[in-house]
């Protein structure tokens, strides 16, 4: 664990976490358009010609639109954690959990994320990582996929 106070710690993940799932919703929202400009171009051609590519052009608008809206359900639950949370004896969300292999934000599922190069995995509740460490306290130890995991801190 870095010397950083946990509280600035925390503000700067959650800043992170909250920059990267904007990103995730922006790039949604873009392809989305894109893909749906590239469809009403092709209205005025030859009707059966492009018919097909028009209804690709709407199926892939519709994958776009779903991932836009897992963006911005996400990004709703970063913008309702608070940036400071009183440290728990189990992990919870918006704790930092600290193990012997890794360092955890529990939040929402984005993968790995660095703040002033240290390195966290940011995931989600409902994930199984988080499933499997949701009932240790700091000194216990979970296994996950087989790898036993030792919680060293939770702030």
């Amino acid at each position: 664990m870095t010397t950083k106070e946990p509280t600035t710690l925390k503000q700067q993940l959650l800043a992170e976490c909250r920059r990267v799932q904007q990103q995730k919703a922006d790039t949604a929202r873009q392809a989305m358009l894109d893909v749906q400009e590239s469809a009403n171009e092709s209205q005025g051609a030859i009707e059966d010609k492009f018919e097909s590519f028009r209804e690709a052009c709407q199926i892939q608008r519709d994958l776009y639109a779903r991932q836009l809206d897992e963006a911005l359900s996400s990004l709703q639950v970063l913008q309702r954690l608070p940036e400071t949370r009183t440290p728990r004896e189990e992990p919870g969300l918006g704790n930092i959990v600290v193990t012997n292999a890794q360092r955890f934000y529990i939040a929402v599922s984005l993968g790995e994320i660095a703040v002033e190069g240290e390195k966290y995995f940011a995931i989600s509740a409902f994930s199984p990582m988080y499933q499997a460490m949701a009932k240790s306290r700091v000194g216990q130890t979970f296994n996950f996929r087989g790898k036993p995991y030792r919680i060293e801190a939770i702030f």
